[in-house]
């Protein structure tokens, strides 16, 4: 499975996530049939780090809280945070731009510059 779909695949699981309480592997399941430790890791990592994701989401937000994002830019955001602190194998420049494909397909015509604003400051630092 590519990356991208496996990053659309996450998103959608992880939305399921925020509405329902199901385990990790009935979210993914949902979505995909495939087996893709990509995904797998991106969903549980998220999961997991939640916290520290959502705690450094809330500083680079300026005028906006966590629960009023609309919650497609809140997962994208969440799943592109955790690759860039947490995982080491994707360039910086791949995730942000990953997420804004994301975003312009699942968002509307502002998700994209949004979820762009928010992801720069990561690459300031």
């Amino acid at each position: 499975m590519k990356r991208r779909k496996a990053r659309e695949l996450a998103l959608q699981a992880l939305f399921q996530l925020d509405n329902h309480e199901i385990s990790i592997e009935e979210a993914i399941g949902h979505v995909t049939d495939e087996q893709d430790s990509f995904l797998t890791n991106l969903v549980s990592g998220v999961i997991e780090h939640k916290e520290q994701i959502d705690a450094s989401l809330t500083e680079k937000l300026e005028k906006w809280s966590l629960s009023r994002l609309p919650k497609i830019e809140r997962t994208v955001l969440r799943i592109a945070v955790f690759e860039l602190m947490f995982t080491e194998e994707t360039p910086a420049k791949v995730v942000i731009n990953e997420a804004l494909e994301i975003s312009k397909v699942f968002g509307d015509e502002k998700s994209s510059r949004f979820v762009n604003g928010v992801l720069s400051k990561y690459t300031n630092e």
